[in-house]
């Protein structure tokens, strides 16, 4: 399975599991390291440039990959750092070629009407994907909090967008706690999930802070309840690609939850025991 690894911040620097992925990049075909730290306009939004960079990173990534020998046919994981560049998963899908169903994994539903511009935003990446993507058939947000449902409902509404939301289903955070038993939300998952290929976005803000320390605010969902929602939606499909990002933000000095130490411990395991689980899929 290849590994990318986007560093926006430089948070990953105190994560042992991390840095274990950054000397393995050095050597081995099947990991890549990519420093984006440099590239200017991308906290929170992304501009044109800040794009074209990007995707230019990437694109010279993969000719030394290829060059180097390597064929896996296993979906990719990426990384990319915190929650404010989850926008990467609108860039990430935008290199499929074949139709698919997107499973975001998110406290946050991520469809905010564009704000400056039509700037591509972490906001605003998920409905960037439904109005511009010819392949995606649906999308499946997982463990978003309820009122930001309604909110982005109201919004769409107003502003004569609301037709979008038929590709969408919502399971709010709520939802998941009242499913009667985790076989319940198994067989709900099973039902809702297409026969296309999926690809998997994971912001671990969707999880409780007794599993990850993010730089965003946290839903309820636990850790195996995110691997039974994967098995579950995987169980027979095809897999294009794997993102996850949530890591805490970068000047994070603590919180009622975690010191930074704390913090930085727990996303390094939560990220190792997240690639041991997906290498297993």
């Amino acid at each position: 399975m290849m590994i990318t690894v986007q560093d926006f911040t430089g948070v990953y620097a105190e994560q042992a599991f991390m840095q274990e992925l950054r000397t393995a990049a050095e050597t081995s075909k099947d990991f890549r390291w990519l420093d984006c730290t440099k590239i200017v306009g991308t906290d929170c939004y992304c501009d044109d440039d800040a794009i074209k960079e990007i995707n230019e990173l990437i694109d010279n990534a993969e000719c030394d990959i290829e060059n180097r020998g390597n064929s896996t046919s296993a979906p990719a994981i990426h990384f990319f750092d915190n929650g404010n560049y989850h926008y990467m998963s609108k860039l990430w899908t935008d290199r499929v070629q074949e139709p698919f169903t997107l499973i975001v994994f998110d406290h946050h539903p991520d469809m905010q009407p564009p704000r400056f511009g039509g700037i591509l935003s972490c906001g605003a990446w998920v409905k960037e994907v439904l109005d511009n993507n010819k392949f995606i058939q649906s999308i499946i947000i997982i463990g978003v909090k309820d009122e930001l449902v309604e909110t982005v409902r109201e919004e769409l509404s107003q502003s004569g967008e609301a037709n979008i939301l038929e590709k969408v289903t919502f399971i709010k955070e709520s939802e998941l706690s009242t499913l009667p038993s985790q076989t319940s939300l198994s067989s709900f998952l099973s039902r809702l999930s297409s026969q296309h290929s999926l690809y998997i976005s994971i912001d671990k803000d969707a999880l409780s802070p007794t599993y990850a320390a993010t730089n965003w605010d946290q839903g309820s969902l636990t850790l195996d309840a995110l691997k039974n929602c994967i098995t579950t939606l995987a169980s027979g499909r095809k897999i294009l690609g794997i993102d996850i990002c949530g890591e805490r933000a970068h000047d994070f000095e603590g919180d009622e939850h975690h010191t930074v130490q704390e913090a930085d411990s727990l996303n390094s395991e939560l990220n190792r025991e997240l690639v041991e689980f997906l290498n297993n899929l």
